[in-house]
């Protein structure tokens, strides 16, 4: 079992930034990959970022890059994933998730290779 945490989220203005965290703790050696995903009201979860735990290769959606980072923080057994979010715009308001690849997978772009899920932190951005 993986349980992942996130925090960071709140209310910014269009053109600001956040930084949201997701904490893991439990069987986290088995993890490949960590994976932040965005649900808007009335829309689908979709694909954000992904970081691969070991080798930190990083995957962003169209609408994200160049604006958004992944990282991760694995030193000392610490297991931190975060996102790093800049020049925020109102349609990157949603509930942020971030999920963890334990087993084999397909794409790390696909919700159905993810294994585990954190309960979600809100991003509203005003404009």
């Amino acid at each position: 079992q993986v349980q992942l945490v996130e925090s960071g989220g709140g209310l910014m203005q269009a053109g600001g930034s956040l930084r949201l965290s997701c904490g893991a703790s439990g069987r986290t050696f088995t993890t490949y990959a960590m994976g932040w995903f965005r649900q808007a009201p009335g829309k689908e979860r979709e694909f954000v970022a992904a970081i691969m735990w070991s080798g930190g290769s990083t995957y962003y959606a169209d609408s994200v890059k160049g604006r958004f980072t992944i990282s991760k923080d694995n030193a000392n057994a610490k297991n931190t994933t975060y996102l790093q979010m800049n020049n925020l715009k109102p349609e990157d308001t949603a509930v942020y998730y971030c999920a963890a690849v334990v087993k084999a997978f397909h794409s790390v772009y696909q919700k159905g290779s993810y294994d585990y899920w954190g309960q979600g932190t809100q991003v509203t951005v005003s404009s």
